[in-house]
């Protein structure tokens, strides 16, 4: 088999092509009891597709024309879609054209990191209505749900959702948040470890879901960045810690125990006793000890944007480091996953990110030349919010968006 590298700009994807990047397609079913199964394949059709008559959403389901008539009719009364106009330039009567309504719904994400808190108010078209970040070291419980509530009631204030269709808050946060001991760690951090997440937001009556940070910010990339183009990726995701999150034909990995993509757990070094692991070094903490180490401290992640001089020169010298170290792990994923590319995204400016990308890409070209594939590395599209974006899905996949789980449920 001959090598190749490949990317997600390698071939465009048509509207009908785009429908098999989720993760049970765009089919319905006759199932007596398929009718929510139905409603949300119908809704994600015309997300994709708008604006879309209700023939060829008959077309691209499966559903007979009758159904969905049916189901159309359900989804305008509920609001959730809207009637555009008539399509022109047709023989016969014009046929009504539907898409989303944004106002149909709305989802709150949070992401809850070691340096700061993330907050977004997301619309049914998941435009980003409200975002709030606090830059805030090793926030506690309490901090987080002081946060939270106040900047609900700010966006309750705005009038920017509608509070009675919000479909839930989705929680986006490092596995282990309490456990990994980072530089400057509080004592009694570990309080994180036992603590019930649902309780921070119990006192506003929302759905709760919750998902590790660098699997939230892959599904936000997936609904919202490259994976308009990318059905098989690894997200990478840069932050306090080093996180990833695999995306396998427009599915969503998390493995056996939840924890696929953990490559900031990976040892590095030769010898064993005095081993550290990845995150130790590629990840804003160990970006900001390399330039302590160099005389260059008190750098806040704002300050990494405006980085001249002897202080750049060393973040660029952090990068040769990080691409170094991060070279065999994308090996292997390229070997073992066949990924058509790999994202890096966190809160380190594009600069930086686009240093370690063309990097990784050359230090991957040589010593992977004998991989059959190597899949291109790349800036993600969604970067500083993909956390708090993907967090926000969430509530709306639960409740609109189709699912092996919901189709399951309606055969039950």
């Amino acid at each position: 088999m001959s090598r190749s590298e490949r990317g997600p700009g390698g071939s465009e994807f048509t509207s009908l092509d785009r429908v098999n990047l989720f993760s049970t397609g765009l089919s319905g079913t006759n199932l007596e009891r398929g009718g929510s199964h139905n409603l949300r394949v119908t809704l994600q059709a015309i997300r994709l597709n708008a604006p879309i008559t209700k023939v060829e959403l008959a077309e691209i389901t499966g559903l007979t024309p009758p159904s969905m008539t049916n189901i159309t009719r359900k989804l305008l009364l509920d609001g959730l879609i809207i009637e555009t106009g008539r399509r022109r330039g047709e023989r016969g009567q014009p046929a009504m054209e539907l898409a989303i309504n944004a106002d149909g719904a709305f989802s709150v994400g949070i992401n809850i990191d070691r340096d700061h808190i993330t907050m977004v108010a997301l619309d049914f078209l998941g435009g980003v209505r409200a975002r709030i970040v606090e830059e805030i070291a090793f926030a506690m419980p309490e901090q987080v749900a002081d946060f939270f509530t106040r900047n609900l009631e700010a966006i309750r204030a705005s009038g920017v959702v509608d509070m009675d269709r919000i479909a839930g808050v989705g929680v986006a946060m490092p596995d282990d948040f309490g456990r990994v001991d980072l530089p400057l760690r509080p004592s009694d951090f570990g309080i994180w470890e036992t603590f019930d997440l649902r309780k921070l937001f119990a006192a506003h009556s929302l759905d709760v879901f919750i998902e590790n940070d660098a699997s939230a910010a892959a599904i936000g990339e997936f609904q919202f960045g490259h994976g308009q183009t990318a059905q098989t990726f690894l997200y990478v995701l840069i932050s306090a810690g080093l996180g990833g999150g695999l995306v396998i034909d427009g599915h969503p990995v998390r493995g056996a125990s939840g924890r696929s993509g953990e490559i900031g757990f990976l040892p590095i070094g030769k010898a064993r006793r005095s081993a550290v692991n990845l995150q130790d070094v590629v990840s804003l903490s160990g970006l900001f000890a390399h330039l302590a180490a160099a005389g260059h401290r008190d750098i806040s992640v704002a300050g990494l944007h405006e980085l001249k001089g002897a202080i750049a020169k060393e973040a660029l010298v952090w990068t040769e480091r990080a691409a170094d170290l991060l070279c065999e792990p994308l090996l292997v994923i390229n070997a073992a996953i066949d990924p058509e590319a790999v994202f890096i995204g966190g809160r380190l400016p594009a600069k930086l990110v686009d240093s370690l990308v063309d990097r990784l890409a050359v230090n991957i070209r040589h010593r992977g030349a004998s991989l059959p594939s190597r899949a291109p590395v790349l800036r993600a599209a969604l970067a500083e919010d993909a956390a708090a974006m993907g967090a926000a899905i969430l509530p709306f996949s639960s409740r609109f968006l189709p699912s092996r789980a919901a189709l399951m449920k309606t055969e039950a």
